[in-house]
Order: structure tokens, then C-alpha cells, then sequence
């Protein structure tokens, strides 16, 4: 089964932001992000077994930046299975959380052709507290290269770009393995790392992490910090906001997408390009 996704190069660099070839504008990105979309996806479904879908384009007009619900398989199973390719809506995420816990709640989704994960998490309502179990919350940290080498602090991205921090108690991931680039699930799989419950320090102890069926790999989207991780088109290295992997082969963690909640609908915004070529 083809497990790449591969979207279209940018050559044309008249149409990049300034001088920062990491950043692109609207358009282009859309154009970049429904291309990839051609690519045909294989999805892990945990206690589902294993299924072959092909991610569709958002099916939308360029101006429409919402996040989808993608429960494709699962209609009957994930909760939100009845709004299969329907916007995200934040008030969808906070009454999901009631029946959790410790507050969380995530999906799987698509945005412009692109698979992705949205997770809520109460951090407004929690942030003040001491750090206890089932009491979640973000936290920010200083992140490693492959070789464990720590390359710099989640704040020294957010900083300089607030946007990077996670708004509305909901962060966004680009949802490809940063092992062999499969499609990791958020708590698919009944099992100790996916139980439902928190625990502070982001350890691979439990909590509610993502979890990639096919090699085990897991990630917490409670933890933020700096990541990087190699363009396998031209061998560059670049640094970029992610949230912690917990466990397993994958090397380093997930990328993060700036969102924006509008009318209660999320929406990605389309100003960082760098972690898509990773699985190039």
C-alpha cells in the first residue's frame, strides 16, 4: 500500500512571503495542499483493523479554510462519525469532553487535502493549578533532535510567533508519522497509552496520546516544544513548533498548525509550509 503523500514542490518563489522560504502565501498554499491530496492515504484503524481510504481534496472553494471531521470507516464508532466531512466546530470538542475524565477530547480530520488531528484540551480552566494528575493542561518545554540533543524551547517559536500557541484550548497537528509516515489515531487503540487519563510531565505513562497502531508510536498533545526534523526532498534541516512524542520509533514529535476558531467553526491558517516535506 502506497503510504506517501506527496504534494506539489514549490518552484515558484516569486510567490513566497518576503524573503522566508518557509512561509507562503493563500493561495499558493491551497494550491500545494489540495495537490497533495491526490496521493492515496492508508489509515490505521485500531480495534477496526486495518482499512484503505484515499483522502479526498476539501471539496470546498479556495476560500474556505475549515477543518473536516474524518471519520471514513468509522461513522458508526467515532463520535463524531455522523459528521463525516463537516466543519469542526470547537463546541463539538467541550461537550465531548464531558464524558471524558479529564476534560479531553480529540478527532481526526482533513484540512485542505491534508490529514490532521485536533485535540482539546482545558487549559484556560486548568492553567492556574498546580501540576496534579487528571488536572491537564499545555506544557511548554525545550525539545531534542534525534540524537537527544535538546535544539531549543517550544517559547522560543511562540514568541515570536504567537499564533504558534495552541487557540481556544485546541492544538492541530499535521497528522503523518514522523517515524515512516503513517497516520497516527487519537485514542483508537484501548491500551495503556491510550487510556483516559492524565499525568503531568508528559512521560509515556498512560494519558490521552495519540497513537500510531502501526509501529507504536505515541505522542502527547499536552506537551509543546521546538522540533526539527529534514526536508527528504534536499536534505535541510528546519526547526518547528510540535507537540511531544511520548514513545515508541518515531524520532521526534509532531507539527503543529495555527488555527483559529471563527464562529465557532476551526479553521487552519496557512502561514508555515516546512513540516509537510518531511514525508516527501
Amino acid at each position: 500500500m502506497d503510504r506517501k503523500l506527496r504534494p506539489a514542490p514549490v518552484t515558484d518563489t516569486a510567490e513566497l512571503i518576503g524573503n522566508n522560504a518557509n512561509m507562503i502565501n493563500r493561495r499558493k498554499f491551497l494550491r500545494y495542499g489540495l495537490n497533495s491530496a491526490t496521493g492515496v492515504i492508508a489509515v490505521t484503524l485500531g480495534v477496526l483493523g486495518f482499512a484503505s481510504v484515499i483522502m479526498p481534496p476539501s471539496g470546498s472553494s479556495s476560500g474556505d479554510l475549515s477543518v473536516k471531521y474524518w471519520a471514513k470507516g468509522r461513522e458508526d464508532e467515532a463520535w463524531y462519525g455522523a459528521d463525516h466531512l463537516q466543519p469542526m466546530k470547537k463546541s463539538d470538542f467541550v461537550e465531548q469532553a464531558k464524558s471524558s475524565s479529564v476534560g479531553m477530547s480529540g478527532a481526526q480530520g482533513v484540512w485542505n487535502g491534508l490529514p490532521v488531528n485536533v485535540t482539546y484540551v482545558p487549559h484556560s480552566k486548568n492553567s492556574g493549578k498546580p501540576l496534579a494528575n487528571n488536572i491537564p493542561r499545555f506544557q511548554l518545554t525545550e525539545g531534542k533532535d534525534a540524537t537527544g540533543k535538546i535544539i531549543g524551547h517550544f517559547e522560543d517559536l511562540s514568541d515570536a510567533d504567537p499564533s504558534l500557541f495552541p487557540s481556544e484550548d485546541l492544538v492541530m497537528v499535521f497528522s503523518r508519522c514522523t517515524h515512516l509516515c503513517c497516520i497516527p489515531g487519537w485514542q483508537l487503540v484501548a491500551n495503556d497509552y491510550t487510556e483516559d487519563s492524565w499525568t503531568p510531565g508528559g512521560g509515556d505513562v498512560k494519558g490521552s496520546k495519540m497513537f500510531c497502531i502501526c509501529h507504536s508510536s505515541r505522542f502527547n498533545p499536552t506537551v509543546l516544544e521546538m522540533n526539527t526534523n529534514r526536508n527528504r526532498s534536499n536534505g535541510q534541516t528546519f526547526n518547528y513548533a510540535g507537540i511531544a512524542r511520548s514513545g515508541g520509533p518515531a524520532p521526534v514529535g509532531l507539527p503543529i498548525i495555527p488555527i483559529a476558531v471563527n464562529a465557532d467553526v476551526i479553521e487552519g491558517l496557512t502561514t508555515y509550509v516546512d513540516w509537510l516535506t518531511y514525508c516527501d
